[in-house]
Parts: structure tokens; C-alpha cells; sequence
């Protein structure tokens, strides 16, 4: 390991606050009889992954096979594709090398796509709109779908969903509800069609501690480091976010903070709803408030700015995409740092 710290700006991961969030988790799981399968779309990071198996985790999401291929190379064994894939010959290629590795489960939301998935060695789950009206079937429609992936001589394991909406103020709970429902009606529908639902798979994390009854599973990603969105959305507490930006001032023209860190290092996401492209996690009511590609402009109302040449700790709107755009994490431990992470699986988006 390097001794010294990088320039900023960087990713730095407060290693003891992740653990924290990965344990209260894996017991929040626990105690309600949960299997949490965390979304490693978020960290992308084996190490990260090894600490949630080591807690209790029964396999990893991922959102693509690029993803899925960095974490069985690491030896990770149950993996779950949750998307809708559409295989080509490339893809069929290494899905086939994949289950020589590890189990493998697939999304699916089409007979077209079961089809040119026939003759892999996978389990498939069905995917049910719960209220995101991104991809999925309506859940009446799950059961007809899973008879005929069924019958192109794939194993139904069951259904799944992802309760996007809960991304959005005052949402949380009925998001939760939604998919609780929309998941009850679709396991039935597999019933009806002679097929028992194994796995029943939700999860957000927004919307993860009001998990409805019925799932067998859950998949959130944002909770293990939390970001601005979860902090906003009350999904977290300041005290509960383990991945920030650090960054220093380089100017205070305007009477506000100028930073080194632009939307090619925190991403640009930002919600329509969001107060924000990020927060600084020092000062809560701080706001980024303009994003160009190495600047952040942040409003500091009716406070003394921080130096310049100081460091702030910056929290990203969607922490998925920081981390896509970082080579590694800078991991402190009570302040102290202690260790650099890879992210393994950066720009497996194939």
C-alpha cells in the first residue's frame, strides 16, 4: 500500500462506518427471516464484497455479465444478473464460461429474450413491474411468462422486482408496498401455472427497512456507503454515509466555495427533486449548487467558508456512479489511512 495520501480529488472510504452499515444490515436481514443479496453494482469492489459474505450475505447482484465475470474471478459463486438480458453470441460465450464458475441466475421479462437464452446452465428469474415503469411484466402476466420460459427448457426460480420509485420524497413506504404486493400477485400467477416460486426477490435502499412480507429476498446496493440522495431521502444519517469525495478549495470567488471536484469525478445525477449535485458532509447545509467538469460550486449561507486550500469531504448524489468514475478507494479507519481498495469492476458495463 501506498503510505501517502493521492491528490485530490479522490474517493475515500471510511472503512469503520461501512462495516457498521454492512452489519446493521445483515442483522436487520436476519431478523426478519430475510437473505440479503446485496447489489454489488454499487461498490464493485471484491473487498467490499467479502465483508458483506463474511457477515452472512447468501450471493451478490450484479447488473451486468462484465460485473458478474470480475466477481467470480474473485471466487465469488452465487451471482444473480438482475436485468433483462438480451443474449447475443458474446454474451452466450461467456454466460457459458460464467456457470463453469459459479451459480447463476438471469433476468427476464420476454419470451424473446428466454429463447436465445435456451441450453445455458441458468436459473431464471422473472421480472414484474412493481411501479418504476422501467423494464418487467405487469404481475398478472408473470405466470403466463414463466410457463413459457418453462417450456423452452429453462428453470423458473422466480420473480423479481425493483422498486425505483422509492427514489423520491415521501415515496418510501408506498414503494415498499408496491412491490410487496406486486411480488404476492406474481408468485401466485407462477402457482396458477404450475410453477413454485423459489425466490422472491425485492429491494431498494430507500425503501428497504419497510420491506413488505412475502419476499424470500432482498437486494439493496446504496446502503453500504449511503450518498447524498439516501441522506436527503432520510434513508440515512450523516453518521451513516462511508463514501465521500475529498476535496480542496480553490476559490472563493462569489463568495462561495469553488471546488476541485467536478461531475468527472461525483457524477452529474441529480434527481429532480434533489436540493443538490451533492452536500459536504461537514456542513449539512451546505449545497452543491453548480457542476461543470472540474468545478463544483457550493453555496455556504451565512457561514465562514472553509480556507483556501483546505480539504472538504464531499458526499455524491448517487454513489454508483462516483464510483464508476474512480480507479480506487482511499480507505481511512478512524481517520487514519489505512489501505487502497481497486474498483474491480469499473466500466463492466457490458
Amino acid at each position: 500500500m501506498r503510505s501517502s495520501l493521492p491528490g485530490t480529488p479522490f474517493l475515500a472510504l471510511d472503512v469503520s462506518i461501512l462495516d457498521a452499515n454492512i452489519e446493521r444490515t445483515a442483522a436487520w436481514a436476519a431478523a426478519r427471516g430475510l437473505r440479503l443479496r446485496p447489489h454489488a453494482k454499487t461498490h464493485k469492489s471484491p473487498e467490499i464484497a467479502q465483508r458483506q459474505e463474511d457477515a452472512g450475505d447468501t450471493g451478490l447482484t450484479v447488473a451486468t455479465v462484465g460485473e458478474a465475470e470480475v466477481f467470480a474471478q474473485q471466487g465469488f459463486e452465487d451471482l444473480f444478473i438482475a436485468y433483462p438480458l438480451w443474449v447475443d453470441d458474446d454474451r452466450r460465450r461467456r454466460l457459458q464460461r460464467l456457470t463453469e464458475q459459479a451459480t447463476i441466475a438471469v433476468g427476464c421479462d420476454s419470451v424473446e429474450a428466454a429463447q436465445r437464452l435456451a441450453g445455458l446452465d441458468v436459473d431464471v428469474l422473472v421480472e414484474v413491474d412493481s411501479g418504476h415503469h422501467r423494464s418487467g411484466v405487469a404481475p398478472a402476466q408473470a405466470g403466463e411468462l414463466a410457463a413459457r420460459i418453462a417450456a423452452a427448457g429453462l428453470p423458473v426460480a422466480g420473480v423479481f422486482t425493483f422498486p425505483g420509485h422509492s427514489y423520491a420524497p415521501g415515496a418510501r413506504g408506498q414503494a415498499a408496498a408496491h412491490e410487496a404486493s406486486a411480488l404476492g400477485e406474481a408468485a401466485d400467477a407462477l402457482r396458477a401455472s404450475g410453477i413454485t416460486p423459489r425466490v422472491i426477490s425485492g429491494g431498494s435502499s430507500p425503501s428497504l427497512e419497510a420491506t413488505g412480507d412475502g419476499l424470500t429476498e432482498t437486494r439493496p446496493g446504496v446502503y453500504v456507503v449511503n450518498d447524498a440522495q439516501q441522506w436527503e431521502l432520510g434513508a440515512c444519517t450523516a453518521e451513516q454515509i462511508a463514501l465521500t469525495c475529498h476535496a480542496t478549495v480553490v476559490s472563493h470567488a462569489g463568495g462561495r466555495l469553488v471546488l476541485d471536484s467536478g461531475s468527472k469525478v461525483l457524477g452529474a445525477d441529480r434527481a429532480p427533486w434533489a436540493s443538490g449535485f451533492g452536500r459536504l458532509l461537514d456542513h449539512p447545509d451546505a449545497r452543491v449548487v453548480v457542476l461543470s467538469e472540474h468545478h463544483a460550486v457550493v453555496e455556504l449561507a451565512g457561514k465562514s467558508l472553509p480556507a483556501l486550500g483546505s480539504t472538504v469531504r464531499v458526499v455524491p448524489n448517487h454513489a454508483c456512479n462516483a464510483v464508476n468514475l474512480a480507479d480506487e478507494y482511499v480507505v481511512f479507519e478512524h481517520g487514519r489511512l489505512v489501505d487502497r481498495w481497486t474498483v474491480a469492476a469499473r466500466g463492466m458495463n457490458a
